[in-house]
């Protein structure tokens, strides 16, 4: 029996399915349910939209910001994506909303993104295969938006 447990810990570990992040959830504010349209990204330029420049250098690939430099993997709330970032549109889910997500777990809205508008959110993953697997998929994820 103890070595069937260690074995499935083992696994939920190496698979990434569940995120390690503590969120800090109030006891009295019941979550919200909403089926929302999940993607996934990473922080390579496919996902992010920055390219390298002639000296090498990451720079924003298009938009108001095209060509000056970007710094890669850090959010437009100015923290570093991990795991359990999500991008959001802020107007519908404000910086510091927390989700509880089937198959990917918890996570936390820290990033925006030009094509993720309403009921859309964009779950960061640590590479562009984890990010092309998981695919748009819609699901009933539970939701805790912090309080004004």
């Amino acid at each position: 029996m103890k070595k069937h447990l260690i074995i499935f810990l083992t696994l939920i570990f190496i698979s990434g399915c569940a995120t390690t992040r503590r969120y800090a959830i109030p006891k009295d504010q019941p979550p919200e349910r909403m089926t929302l349209t999940l993607t996934g990204y990473c922080e390579c330029g496919i996902c992010c939209g920055w390219k390298r420049n002639w000296r090498f250098q990451p720079v924003y690939a298009y938009g108001p910001s095209k060509g000056k430099p970007k710094e890669i993997g850090i959010t437009s709330s100015g923290t570093r994506a991990v795991r359990g970032t999500i991008a959001a549109d802020t107007h519908l889910f404000p910086y510091g909303t927390i989700f509880n997500i089937p198959g990917y777990g918890w996570g936390r809205v820290e990033d925006t993104g030009g094509a993720i508008k309403g009921r859309h959110i964009d779950l960061f993953f640590d590479s562009h295969q984890e990010a092309l697997e998981w695919g748009r998929q819609k699901k009933q994820v539970l939701i805790w938006k912090p309080r004004r």
